[in-house]
């Protein structure tokens, strides 16, 4: 049986994933806002994030790292009152700021996580980390000369070919 680290099972959690296949021309623009850093949108690959199961998950994730420091502070001996107070303004702000970088790292994996699963798909033969960059240049390169969605499949294994 396979085990799945902590970050699968909060994917497999949060996120709705459609069993529907990944279009070739939308696995090859996603692959490209990939590379380029940019951000995917979730109806290419299929996928949904559900705010709410976000919203628990994190919240578990601070309690588990805040309640211990809490306690910690709370029995420490008298302090000055003021250091408690900046300190709970500047955790609370942390725990807000964070959640996007949360939600953004997430929706990070599962576009890689689609990506391939996408790329097993449609290049079975070429593996992703070694032509990916390749794929990508071909893709920019058939948006520049406008060639129809039909021919960008051989287009695509034509290029990957001759390189």
């Amino acid at each position: 049986m396979e085990k799945k680290s902590i970050r699968d099972k909060m994917i497999n959690y949060i996120f709705t994933i459609s069993r529907q296949p990944v279009r070739y021309k939308d696995l090859l623009a996603a692959n490209a806002l990939h590379n380029e850093g940019m951000y995917v949108d979730p109806a290419k690959l299929n996928f949904r994030m559900n705010i709410s199961k976000a919203y628990s998950v994190y919240a578990l994730i601070c309690a588990c790292i805040l309640i211990p420091v809490i306690l910690i502070i709370h029995f420490l001996p008298e302090t000055n009152r003021h250091i408690p107070i900046f300190g709970v303004i500047f955790a609370t702000s942390c725990v807000f700021i964070s959640f996007n970088y949360f939600t953004a790292w997430l929706r990070d994996s599962i576009t890689l996580k689609l990506i391939k699963r996408a790329w097993v798909l449609h290049f079975p033969y070429f593996p992703y980390e070694k032509y990916s960059a390749q794929v990508e240049e071909l893709y920019n390169e058939i948006r520049k000369k406008e060639l129809p969605r039909k021919d960008w499949e051989q287009y695509v294994l034509d290029g990957l070919l001759k390189k």
